[in-house]
């Protein structure tokens, strides 16, 4: 479970305390430590890293390949979208 008091709990702990190794474990405690807000699909990934990596690569590829708007513009998107439906992103 994250020791970062400043997020809201998922609501799964089974996910949230049951990562397995991968970059994303890692990513959560080294950003959970620091006292800093991370995405809370990693957990998700963190959880089932090989059945979601092909969603993180999905992810990757939609924001920064190649298309009509910038990688910037794109993550601005996603953001405001975030935002709105009031999920920190």
């Amino acid at each position: 479970m994250p020791k970062n008091t400043m997020m809201k709990p998922m609501f799964l702990p089974g996910v949230e305390g049951g990562s397995k190794p991968s970059s994303f474990a890692d990513s959560i405690r080294m950003m959970d430590s620091a006292g800093l807000e991370y995405p809370q699909i990693w957990h998700m990934f963190a959880y089932l890293p090989q059945a979601t990596q092909h969603l993180a690569r999905f992810t990757q590829e939609i924001l920064r390949g190649p298309g009509p708007f910038s990688p910037g513009i794109r993550e601005l998107i996603a953001a405001y979208t975030s935002h709105r439906n009031d999920c920190p992103f």
